[in-house]
């Protein structure tokens, strides 16, 4: 018997919202194309995912010289599944926010959550641009 990847995941987030828990769909999109990237959003959004992250920022992946490395959530594939998700499918990104004008910029394009291992730096990039300011309201949308 083969089962598609859709039924896989409905079939996870079934028992998970049944037992009141969330679902988080990884995508590794280092190993997409953007129309799987595309497809799987529309799958997600089907089946009433609550989250779908880019990758676990550990995939490795050929790069166009040949080489292999990661190189993280790229702005295309955010903008991409910005505009393919349903309104109620938050976004995870993972790899490659390391400053706080990149945690502006995911943040911009639509991302809930962010996964960084650079989050003292963001912290402290953070209190030193507003240290001693008033508090202000940032609209990120």
């Amino acid at each position: 018997m083969t089962i598609s990847v859709k039924e896989e995941i409905q079939a996870v987030n079934r028992i998970f919202t049944y037992n009141g828990a969330i679902l988080k769909v990884i995508f590794e999109n280092g190993y997409l194309s953007t129309a799987e990237i595309s497809q799987l959003c529309h799958v997600d959004t089907d089946l009433k995912v609550a989250f779908v992250k880019t990758s676990t920022g550990y995939g490795f992946a050929e790069q166009q010289d040949g080489s292999y490395n990661y190189k993280g959530a790229t702005v295309e594939h955010l903008k991409l599944m910005r505009k393919e998700l349903g309104n109620n499918v938050q976004i995870e990104v993972a790899g490659g926010v390391r400053t706080l004008n990149g945690l502006i910029r995911v943040r911009s394009l639509g991302v809930s959550r962010v996964g960084a291992t650079a989050t003292k730096t963001i912290l402290e990039e953070a209190q030193n641009r507003w240290i001693d300011q008033e508090e202000v309201a940032v609209d990120v949308c």
